[in-house]
């Protein structure tokens, strides 16, 4: 077989330093904007980009080329880097949430992205990850999700 084929759909998640509600509201649409174009820069065909003031939610293609460990770098690094031109004190946490999306779910899971503010009126960041983790049967240590 002379080439590579894969539909891997992730939905990434991960949250401000600290979960500080860093992210100013009026700046999110910068940010999700942003967020796509190092996405495409990187071959990363995006879906849904959206969160809140503490957080990102991304839905993307990733192709076979590239590891989930160097896409998830390549979105935080350039998104952190450039936040820090209007502020130096942002960080994001180190860890993440990566969740693979069948092709059949990717849907509903750009409405999920896209319904943010509407979600969080209901839950909190934090038992939205662990829903996540738990939905997705990821084995976890509630002592250390947020440690």
């Amino acid at each position: 077989m002379s080439h590579s084929y894969a539909q891997n759909h992730i939905h990434l998640v991960f949250s401000t330093k600290n979960r500080e509600r860093f992210l100013e509201r009026k700046f999110l649409p910068r940010l999700w904007a942003y967020t796509a174009a190092v996405c495409k820069n990187h071959d990363l065909l995006t879906f849904a980009v959206g969160g809140m003031e503490e957080h990102i939610h991304l839905l993307f293609r990733l192709p076979p080329t590239v590891a989930l460990a160097n896409a998830v770098t390549l979105v935080k690094s350039n998104t952190s880097k450039w936040i820090r031109e209007r502020d130096e004190r942002f960080a994001w946490q180190e860890g993440y949430g990566a969740f693979a999306v069948s092709s059949s779910h990717v849907a509903a899971v750009i409405k999920y992205i896209d319904t943010q503010e509407a979600h969080h009126r209901k839950q909190s960041f934090e038992d939205e990850f662990v829903a996540l983790l738990k939905k997705h049967d990821v084995p976890f240590d509630p002592k250390y999700v947020f440690g």
